[in-house]
Order: C-alpha cells, then sequence, then structure tokens
C-alpha cells in the first residue's frame, strides 16, 4: 500500500514538474514571440524608411535623366533653327539673286527690242539701196550688152571658155612631167632608202623554243630530283610554276612552261641544285625565289643594254625592265629583242636619209613590240598592250601612235609611224629572219579566206598584213550594217575554233555601195 502511495505521489510529483516546465516554455515562447515581433515591427520601419530614400533618390535621378534630356531636346531645336535660318537666308538670297537677274534679263530684252527695231530700220534703207544699186547695174549691163552686140551671160561664158582652153595649153604638159618625174623620183629614192637600210643591218638571230634542257652529271640524279615520295618535284614544280618532265632521256630533265622568264628561272634553280647538291623542298623554293630576284636585276641590265645598243635615252625604269623581258620571247623563231633593236636601226637609217629626227625614230622602231612582253597577261593585240604601256610611262604621242599603228591597229598620224612599219617588215621579212614553213603559212591564209567564203553574203575576202587582218567585202544589197557586224563576229570565233594562228587577227568587213551613171 505504501508502494502505491509512493508512486502515486512521484507521478504527481512528475506532473507537477512537468506543468511547472510548460509554464516556464509557455513564457519563454510568449517573450521570444514578443521579441521577434518588436524586431519584425522594426525592420518592416527600416524598410519603409530605406523605400521612401530610394523613391526620393529615383524621383531626383528621374528629374535630372529628364533635365538632360530637355537639355539636349532644346539644344537641338536651337541648332535645327540654326540650320533653318541658314537656309531661309539662303532661300532668300536666291531669290534676290533670281530677282536681279530677271531684272537684268528685262532690261537686255528692252535693249534687244530696241536693237531689233534699229536693225529693222537700217535693213530697210540697205535693201531700199541695194534696190537702187540693182537698178543702175541692170541699166549699165542693158547699154554694155547694146555696145557690145552681145548679153551678159553670153560674154562671161565666151570668157571662161577662152580662159580655161588657154590654162589647159599651157599647164597639162607641165603637169603631166612634173608627176611622172616625182612618182620616178620618189620611187628610186624609197628603194634606195630601203636598199641602204637593209644592206646596214644584217643581222643574224639564235632560236629558241618552248622547252629548256638541263643537263645532269648522272642518272642518280633525277631520283634525288623526284625525291621521297616525289616531294621534291612537287615543290620544284609550285614554286617555279613551270612543269619539271623526267623521261628515259639519259642525263637530262626538260622543262616546259608558255611564260619563258618563268622556265629560264627554272633552268638557273635547277642548275644551282643540282651543283649545290642540296635537293629538299625548303632549299628549292629559297634557290627559286633567290633566282627570281636575280633574274628581275639582269632583265634591267638586258634592258639598259638593249637602249645603250639602240642609241636611245631617258627612258622609264618601268620600260627598262620591260624591254629586257623580250630578250626571252621568241616569234617565229625569231629574238623579239633582236628584231626591236634591228627594227630600230632600220628606222633610225631611213629617217636621217629623209632627214628625219634619228632618236625619235629608233626610241618608237625599238619600243614598237613591247607588249609582246606581258601579252599573255592581257587582253588585246601587242601593239595596243605596248601603245598602253608606253603611255602609263609618259612617252610622247608621236612613239605612242607609231607602237599602237605598226600594225594598223589605229591610224598613222606621223611619219614615223609609217617607218616603223616599213622597218618592222623588213627586219621581219627579210631571209632566214624568221621560221615558218611557207607550206603552213599558205594553209592558213588560204583557210581565212575560206572560212569567210563560207559566210553568206560576202563577195570577196583578202587575207592581208601577213595573215595579221582579213578584209571581207559583202554585198551591199543582202546585208545592212547590223548584219555587217555579226558577220564580223562570227568569222573571228570560227577562225579561233578552227586555225592556229600567232598573235592576233583583225577581221573588217566592209559594206560600201556605188552608183554608175554612163553620159551619151
Amino acid at each position: 500500500m505504501g508502494n502505491i502511495i509512493y508512486i502515486a505521489i512521484g507521478i504527481i510529483v512528475g506532473m507537477l514538474s512537468m506543468g511547472i516546465v510548460y509554464l516556464i516554455l509557455r513564457k519563454k515562447a510568449f517573450s521570444l514571440i514578443s521579441n521577434q515581433k518588436v524586431i519584425a515591427e522594426k525592420i518592416i520601419q527600416d524598410a519603409e524608411e530605406k523605400a521612401k530614400s530610394l523613391k526620393k533618390e529615383k524621383i531626383l535621378e528621374g528629374k535630372e535623366e529628364w533635365f538632360q534630356q530637355k537639355k539636349v531636346l532644346e539644344d537641338e531645336i536651337k541648332e535645327r533653327q540654326k540650320e533653318l535660318r541658314k537656309l531661309e537666308k539662303a532661300s532668300n538670297d536666291r531669290l534676290a539673286s533670281l530677282d536681279r537677274r530677271l531684272e537684268s534679263l528685262e532690261n537686255k530684252e528692252t535693249n534687244l527690242t530696241q536693237l531689233e527695231r534699229k536693225n529693222q530700220k537700217f535693213e530697210d534703207v540697205l535693201n531700199k539701196r541695194a534696190d537702187e544699186i540693182d537698178n543702175l547695174i541692170n541699166d549699165q549691163q542693158k547699154k554694155l550688152e547694146e555696145i557690145a552686140g552681145m548679153t551678159h551671160e553670153e560674154a562671161l561664158n565666151q570668157l571662161k571658155s577662152e580662159l580655161i582652153s588657154t590654162a589647159k595649153k599651157h599647164t597639162a604638159g607641165e603637169i603631166r612631167q612634173s608627176i611622172e618625174q616625182l612618182k620616178s623620183d620618189a620611187t628610186a629614192k624609197s628603194a634606195e632608202i630601203l636598199a641602204t637600210a637593209i644592206q646596214r643591218m644584217a643581222v643574224d638571230y639564235v632560236s629558241e623554243s618552248t622547252v629548256s634542257v638541263v643537263s645532269l652529271p648522272s642518272d642518280e640524279m633525277k631520283g634525288r630530283i623526284i625525291g621521297r615520295e616525289g616531294r621534291n618535284i612537287r615543290s620544284f614544280e609550285k614554286a617555279s610554276g613551270v612543269d619539271l618532265i623526267i623521261d628515259d632521256t639519259p642525263e637530262a630533265v626538260v622543262l616546259s612552261c608558255f611564260d619563258p622568264i618563268r622556265r629560264e628561272i627554272a633552268r638557273l634553280s635547277l642548275e644551282k641544285l643540282i651543283s649545290d647538291g642540296r635537293i629538299h623542298p625548303g632549299r628549292i623554293e629559297e634557290v627559286i625565289e633567290k633566282t627570281g630576284k636575280e633574274m628581275d636585276e639582269h632583265l634591267v641590265k638586258v634592258g639598259e643594254k638593249a637602249f645603250l645598243e639602240a642609241n636611245v635615252h631617258n627612258i622609264s625604269p618601268n620600260i627598262i625592265k620591260i624591254l629586257g623581258r623580250l630578250k626571252y620571247r621568241t616569234s617565229y623563231g625569231q629574238n623579239v629583242l633582236q628584231h626591236s633593236i634591228e627594227t630600230a636601226w632600220i628606222s633610225g637609217i631611213m629617217a636621217a636619209e629623209l632627214g628625219l629626227n634619228q632618236e625619235m625614230a629608233r626610241r618608237a622602231g625599238l619600243l614598237h613590240d613591247i607588249g609582246k612582253a606581258i601579252d599573255h597577261e592581257f587582253d588585246g593585240s601587242h601593239a595596243v598592250i605596248g601603245a598602253n604601256i608606253a603611255r602609263k610611262n609618259g612617252e610622247c604621242k608621236t612613239v605612242i601612235n607609231a607602237i599602237e599603228a605598226h600594225h594598223e591597229d589605229v591610224t598613222p598620224d606621223t611619219v614615223y609611224a609609217a617607218l616603223v612599219q616599213a622597218s618592222d617588215a623588213i627586219s621581219g621579212a627579210r631571209p632566214g629572219a624568221r621560221r615558218e614553213m611557207l607550206e603552213s603559212y599558205m594553209q592558213r591564209l588560204s583557210k581565212l579566206e575560206e572560212i569567210a567564203g563560207s559566210i553568206e553574203g560576202v563577195n570577196k575576202s583578202y587575207a592581208i598584213q601577213a595573215g595579221r587582218e582579213l578584209r571581207i567585202i559583202v554585198e551591199p544589197t543582202n546585208v545592212n550594217d547590223e548584219s555587217a557586224a555579226f558577220i564580223a563576229q562570227d568569222i573571228a570565233s570560227k577562225i579561233e575554233k578552227e586555225v592556229q594562228y600567232p598573235g592576233t587577227i583583225k577581221v573588217t568587213v566592209i559594206r560600201e555601195t556605188r552608183q554608175i551613171a554612163v553620159a551619151k
């Protein structure tokens, strides 16, 4: 029984303790809640004050930005107003100027009206005087006709007939003799000049081909040139722009390229590599680049030597270098640089015989084919290209015209152009100067005329200027001007497709009408 009492007392004590703890905890909780409310109220109050402060700052910033934008707009408005005032002033000035001009024109019109009235009065007076004079002349003529017994027209016709008859009798024989003598003298003199020029310029040429052969010390060198998996030969062809042909030819390789300068650079570079023995891609590029620079210097020296040999001075450095390139250019096996020098001297000799400026003639002759040095880089004939080079480098109009006209691309304006034409023909046409089979040459000319004859409306065709020009005469009744242009283009296209020829061929279509009447 006593244990039960103790247990009950313990339970009661425990419950009381728990109640006390609960009350204490409850009091603390209420205390914490009240503290938290105070803190929250304080935070809210601080936030509200901060928000009010930020609001004021933003309002101030907005006002400041608004004032700035307002100022910018006001400044812009002021600038616009200034511009408008300027435009208004200019417009007013123009209106005032127009008013003054209008007033001036009105004054001039008034003056012109007055002058016209005066002129009309003078004209009336003059007409009256002219009528009086005509009447006097008619009266005098009538009196003369009565005295002479013939009319005025009969007297004039008789006088004219007598004067014409007398003049014909005295001058016919003299004119005939003078013309014959002039023709004879001109023919003899021109033949003498050409013969003298040809005799004084008998020069041999060395023919050059479009490929170069490089000798090797042994066939083992071919393998070194090719390199591992062909890397050396690929590097060489890429750096030089030249095809390197290695075949079964003993101790030799072949270089092929349409550009003679690049081919010569490749030949010299390959000889240096073979002599040095170090052949690899890096060394190949280095040698080719160095050889190219040396070639540029060599071309300048060659050009300077050519000008000295032709006795021509004061030449642009750019023209000197371009002229040096002609040393490696051939035309029908004829070296173009030697041909240019020969043309220069022939032109100079003929100019001396005719009493003209020899240096001008030599200059035009030396530069006449300069366009061939770069004609593979530009469109058009080498004469036109050469004239453009001379024009850009400050040559005079006489030289430019002689270059451009030496194949009749333009009309010759001076006697020097005619001299260059003749000298070029002499140098290129003399026996042994150029290498071309007569049979192939004749076949080409016949083919040109055959192509022209196959076109409907063509009457006659002539291949002239050594095959450089095809001149075509069409039927004027069947072909109009527009069709003539199409015929020229059609024939040029067919020539490009069907004929192998050097340089360019000029196609000229002529359409003309002739009206003939016979007096019986």
